[in-house]
């Protein structure tokens, strides 16, 4: 069980990022949404910042559940996952000004706080 747990925290947390660059980043400079100035430069970097960071750190917890689940499955790999999510929760919750980013952290959180509660370690 905890193996589709972990999977599915990373898989999401992926997917989230992808989503997020595209919709909140991508889109947005395309259709020309915002004018350029200082106020656009921060928002865009840290909508980008805030979107790969997850991306990198969801991939990578992908490939670590597929060569080396003992691993990740581990309780420093869950805690430090956890604690990656409160960060996200943080810059969601203190910068971001709409709820999407912070749902996707909140479910990410939530199945990494799965998979901690069914550790056997």
């Amino acid at each position: 069980m905890q193996k589709y747990i972990i999977h599915a925290a990373f898989g999401w947390l992926t997917l989230s990022g992808v989503l997020h660059f595209i919709i909140d980043v991508a889109a947005q400079y395309v259709r020309g949404k915002r004018v350029p100035g200082a106020e656009t430069t921060l928002y865009y970097g840290l909508n980008s910042a805030f979107a790969l960071g997850q991306v990198v750190f969801g991939v990578l917890g992908l490939y670590v559940a597929w060569r080396a689940l003992d691993l990740i499955s581990g309780m420093p790999a869950l805690v430090l996952s956890a604690v990656a999510g409160a960060g996200w929760l943080a810059l969601a919750f203190f910068f971001m000004e709409y709820r999407e980013p912070r749902l996707a952290v909140g479910i990410y959180c939530l199945l990494i706080i799965a998979a901690i509660a069914t550790s056997t370690r």
